[in-house]
């Protein structure tokens, strides 16, 4: 078959390999990227998952952020996703799923960047566009189902592979993207800070987030993102400037974007993205503030979860998506139900990025193990936040009001959506 000889060339996860075998029914796109990861690679091409025990073929972003850190005619400014926090203390002794935010901004402003900023405030952004974006498609008669857009391994199959949902994928920007356009375009304006004179490093947990740079949503110019570094890079960077992480004092992230609403900060984990925009909806739809919070039947580590949510005089059918494998499951039902869902999430890695092929393994427990205590950090961390909703936090609220001229606006999506290639 001409999509087996086409696997072959390339190196592709378990998951990845299946669905791509079983469900890619052109699989022609790859010789047209080939350049770019040509050669032997130890990361699945499409998710970025690890499969082969090889030298890192990142190690350059180091050498990169190395270089940066050291030029005194630049400024580096950093943001760190919110499942890097659940995660970097694994590597340095700590118990597994330790929330070690305040260790992990002081080890970076050790290690000399101009700022560090939470990416947690992008994420908000990314719910306040989501949530208006899946309105105006209920209003407008969709296309539904909408699915997030936030997970570049999903967005990579989507575009490449099953190319009939492109219209159902949400243009908002993933929370990397949206930061790295307000960076350029809202920091560095006030700051009076030259587009040659930045640099913006992201802290990730996946290996995909580095590609996803390249796509062409950038607004700035060159990348809005200039180097992504996952966790256990940062952990090697870490060790290799002899800081003594567990030793550290907790520092607080720069205010330049306020503080994050606890909606961001469970985006790290499946189901919170979800979790996140039902929050904002509960108000939109019902134009009244609602109580609940806690969306729990969004949660867990199962391959799908499927959930009915009222509000005012509509019923949403929803469904979380955790791993490549099982979509077949889900296109298969909207073949012969195609109003089945109206929303749905996809996070390609198991357990959303907080099992992220960037983030550090745990010897002596189970990856399940793992991802509930990193999953549990998260949840535990976002209920101490002043805001648990991204529409009313005031920083959100302020930067729309003075910048962005609203949500949805002409200006916002210029900044904060995309398209997509169809190609």
């Amino acid at each position: 078959m001409k999509n087996d000889k086409i696997l072959t060339i390339y190196n592709f996860c378990d998951s990845c390999k299946y669905i791509l075998s079983e469900h890619g029914d052109d699989l022609e796109w790859l010789n047209k990227i080939k350049p770019i990861r040509e050669g032997k690679i130890g990361y699945c091409f499409l998710c970025g998952q690890p499969i082969l025990n090889e030298v890192n073929p990142f190690e350059k972003d180091l050498d990169l952020l190395e270089s940066a850190l050291n030029n005194p005619n630049i400024k580096v400014v950093c943001f760190t996703a919110p499942s890097v926090r659940v995660a970097l203390g694994d590597e340095f002794n700590m118990e597994a799923g330790a929330f070690v935010q305040g260790k992990m901004v002081s080890a970076l402003k050790n290690l000399g960047f101009h700022a560090v900023f939470d990416m947690n405030s992008a994420a908000d952004f990314t719910i306040m566009e989501e949530a208006n974006e899946f309105c105006e498609r209920l209003k407008n008669g969709g296309p539904l189902p909408m699915f997030t857009s936030c997970c570049p391994g999903w967005v990579n199959y989507a575009t490449n592979v099953c190319k009939d949902y492109i219209k159902n994928l949400s243009t908002a920007k993933s929370p990397q993207q949206m930061f790295g356009a307000l960076i350029n375009e809202y920091y560095a304006k006030n700051n009076n800070i030259k587009s040659g004179e930045l640099f913006v490093v992201s802290i990730v947990p996946c290996l995909a987030k580095k590609l996803e740079l390249r796509e062409s949503s950038n607004v700035s110019v060159g990348y809005d993102v200039d180097v992504a570094i996952t966790t256990k890079e940062l952990a090697t960077y870490l060790k290799y400037k002899g800081i003594d992480f567990a030793s550290l004092p907790d520092s607080d992230f720069d205010d330049f974007f306020g503080t994050a609403s606890g909606a961001g900060a469970i985006f790290g984990n499946t189901g919170g993205v979800m979790e996140a925009v039902l929050r904002t909806l509960g108000d939109t739809l019902t134009n009244k503030k609602q109580r609940k919070l806690d969306y729990n039947m969004v949660r867990g580590l199962d391959g799908i979860r499927r959930a009915s949510v009222k509000m005012g005089d509509r019923e949403l059918h929803l469904a979380v998506v955790m791993g490549l494998r099982n979509l077949p499951v889900i296109f298969k039902e909207l073949e012969t139900q195609p109003h089945k869902y109206d929303f749905v999430e996809v996070m390609a890695c198991e357990g959303g990025c907080i099992g992220g092929p960037g983030q550090p393994n745990v010897l002596g427990l189970s990856k399940e193990e793992v991802l509930r205590k990193r999953a549990s950090g998260l949840y535990a961390g976002e209920k101490n936040r002043l805001e648990r909703k991204a529409h009313k936090n005031p920083a959100v609220i302020k930067i729309y009001k003075e910048f962005l001229d609203g949500v949805g606006s002409e200006k916002a999506k210029k900044l904060l959506h995309r398209t997509y290639n169809i190609d």
